[in-house]
């Protein structure tokens, strides 16, 4: 396993995926972005395997689903077999429907397993690792636990600047948290875990931040 973990949870729209690409690259880390894999796997049963959600439940997908993932923070890339879905996976389409697929617990599952193969895969000096129930569930052992959170107003304007049909998603991210939450709790820190509020700050303030709190811990 990779020497140093970052595990970085947070709502949607709290910046935890960009944050953390840009601690992994300052520190010449590995990342891992974990939403990623879901939003994957969410594109592959609607597009490509054409099967109901529900019959993820039986986790026989498992076998089938070819994913692949870079840990690169500066050469980022997602892919199923040979098919690279980097872009796609951000589409709002994608952002709908994803909730469903995650709350499968089989699904859940099997994230957790794939979650820890690719930290244990990576041969950088660390990595940050940033997604749902990262801190709690996936990798309660990691040395550093973040929570990066801000107001809901402030996390759906981000989300409209990420993505420009947003604005009119507004309401489905409020949704996607309300139903993530049901399945993990994301929006408080676990016994462990280092809350950091970046309601009040901008993007580069939100990476010093968690360097200055990575750097704290580690000297």
């Amino acid at each position: 396993m990779t020497n140093f973990v970052v595990a970085i949870d947070g709502p949607a729209g709290s910046g935890k995926s960009s944050v953390s690409r840009r601690v992994a690259s300052d520190l010449g880390f590995g990342y891992l972005d974990t939403g990623a894999a879901y939003r994957a796997l969410t594109w592959w049963v609607y597009e490509r395997a054409n099967q109901p959600v529900e019959s993820l439940g039986s986790g026989e997908f498992a076998a089938d689903f070819d994913y692949r993932i870079s840990t690169d923070p500066n050469d980022f890339w997602v892919k199923v077999a040979e098919t690279d879905l980097t872009e796609k996976i951000r589409e709002s389409n994608i952002a709908l429907k994803v909730s469903d697929v995650a709350k499968q617990p089989a699904v859940r599952e099997f994230m957790r397993e794939l979650t820890r193969r690719e930290v244990a895969k990576c041969s950088l000096p660390g990595i940050v690792v940033e997604g749902r129930d990262i801190t709690s569930v996936v990798l309660p052992d990691a040395q550093i636990r973040l929570l990066l959170t801000a107001d809901e107003s402030v996390r759906l304007g981000r989300r409209s600047a990420e993505m420009p049909a947003a604005k009119q998603l507004g309401h489905e991210v409020s949704k996607r948290d309300l139903a993530d939450s049901r399945v993990v709790d994301f929006m408080n820190p676990a016994a462990g875990v280092t809350l950091v509020d970046s309601t009040d700050l901008d993007f580069d303030q939100t990476v010093a931040a968690v360097k200055a709190f990575i750097a704290k811990q580690t000297n």
